[in-house]
């Protein structure tokens, strides 16, 4: 890690993150003019170089995860530190899922015509220059970085320090990839160095060369980002992520969707924190849903009135319910149908992801028209809410404000729109 963080040598931290502005600003010029066809090719390159460099990406890995372990990280968190040779193939699937979309840069948004002859169009065009600050998941660097290239944008990543060495080398493959097609490798560039101050130089712009900043790690840096941010941030919060089984719902389906919500992979912003089941038929199926959880080993921290139906889970304090665990542990509530879900996830929710299990579709409409989330799901698990799901290649992150982005953000939401009039000499009177 220490040759990584030595690259700025003996200039200041400043100065080096100026010239890292610097050389986005110039390399977004170009790949904001580069046609479809090119950036496409850069992105099978960079897939191609991902695969090839599987070896060197797996050595770079194990160092970061055998520190990882030496400071005690948490089980969760080393899982979304570990690469494996099917993650790496994911991420070069990924790039090449990207590859395949529609360009979003250049699309006619909309077009009128205005009674005195102008004709207005309004064009998708590039953001700019994208800082995304991001902690441990070395995936997000070959995300980001093809998303950014999609949409015509230059890149500035500053991964988590504790996968520096993986992201190092995913982003030596993926500048490779854009040399080898003739774009320049400086649209994208990962900050080489942990320290913090290069998060605090980000976040004041680099001088006007970054237009934007999508932060994608826990509360704390959010906060930071959001607190001390100049340039415009696209927030992406953490995931209180909630299921809702209904007294309509059916008992195999909810126990396969809360299974998979919680415990497919409990690291990840779309894993449920909290499962609130309806006291009308609490008799049914708390207890099999509860147990369905604990035979994959998942921890119940519960309500009083949970507790008291269910034998050996743990007290939930107030803290709980609005905690994102990351881990095999659920909290587990109950609630007076639909009206009481909805004012729970509203008090204690992230406005990330939310869930119902149930066959009235009444109630389902109610649920997905009054929670105020960036994803809501009917009779399907929360781990859906990733943007190759949703069929956009991959995702820098999950947005939850509400200017811009939201939900997933894939190409079309890394663009920006102009307006192009045409005329034939018209004047204003």
């Amino acid at each position: 890690m220490m040759a990584a963080v030595e690259k700025f040598g003996a200039t200041s931290i400043e100065v080096s993150m100026s010239d890292i502005g610097a050389r986005a600003r110039v390399a977004a010029r170009a790949v904001a003019l580069a046609p479809t066809a090119t950036k496409d090719a850069a992105l099978a390159a960079m897939a191609a170089e991902l695969r090839r460099a599987v070896p060197a990406i797996l050595a770079a890995n194990a160092q970061d995860v055998a520190d990882g372990e030496a400071k005690g990280l948490s089980g969760s968190f080393i899982d979304r530190l570990v690469l494996n040779e099917d993650r790496i193939e994911g991420m070069a699937a990924g790039l090449e899922a990207i590859a395949a979309l529609p360009d979003p840069v250049g699309r006619v948004l909309s077009a009128w015509d205005r009674p005195n002859g102008l004709h207005i169009e309004r064009v998708a065009t590039p953001l700019g220059v994208i800082g995304i600050i991001y902690e441990s998941r070395p995936n997000v660097t070959a995300d980001a970085g093809a998303l950014c290239l999609k949409s015509g944008n230059a890149a500035i990543l500053r991964g988590g320090s504790d996968a520096l060495r993986s992201s190092s080398t995913i982003v030596a493959a993926l500048r490779r990839g854009l040399a080898s097609v003739g774009l320049p490798e400086d649209a994208i560039q990962l900050v080489p160095t942990t320290d913090r101050a290069a998060v605090g130089a980000m976040l004041t712009g680099l001088g006007g060369a970054i237009d934007v900043i999508v932060p994608r790690g826990g509360k704390s840096l959010v906060a930071r980002v959001q607190t001390e941010a100049r340039v415009p941030v696209f927030s992406h919060l953490e995931g209180i992520c909630h299921v809702y089984v209904d007294a309509a719902a059916d008992l195999a389906m909810a126990e396969k969707i809360v299974v998979n919500a919680k415990m497919r992979r409990t690291g990840i912003c779309g894993a449920a924190e909290t499962l609130l089941v309806d006291r009308a038929c609490a008799a049914t199926h708390l207890l099999p849903l509860v147990e369905a959880l604990r035979a994959k080993g998942c921890e119940i921290r519960a309500s009083a009135e949970v507790m008291a139906l269910v034998p050996g889970a743990k007290l939930a304090t107030e803290a709980d319910w609005s905690t994102e665990y990351l881990d095999a542990i659920i909290t587990v509530g109950l609630v007076d149908g639909v009206d009481g879900a909805i004012a729970h996830i509203e008090h204690y929710g992230s406005h990330h992801t939310e869930a119902i299990v149930t066959d009235d579709a009444a109630t389902a409409a109610r649920f997905l028209n009054e929670i105020d989330s960036a994803i809501l799901l009917w009779n399907a698990s929360t781990q859906f809410a990733d943007g190759g799901e949703f069929g956009m290649g991959a995702e820098i992150g999950i947005a939850t404000g509400k200017m811009h982005a939201r939900g997933p953000v894939g190409v079309d939401q890394l663009v920006s729109f102009n307006y192009r009039v045409r005329g034939n000499g018209q004047t204003r009177p």
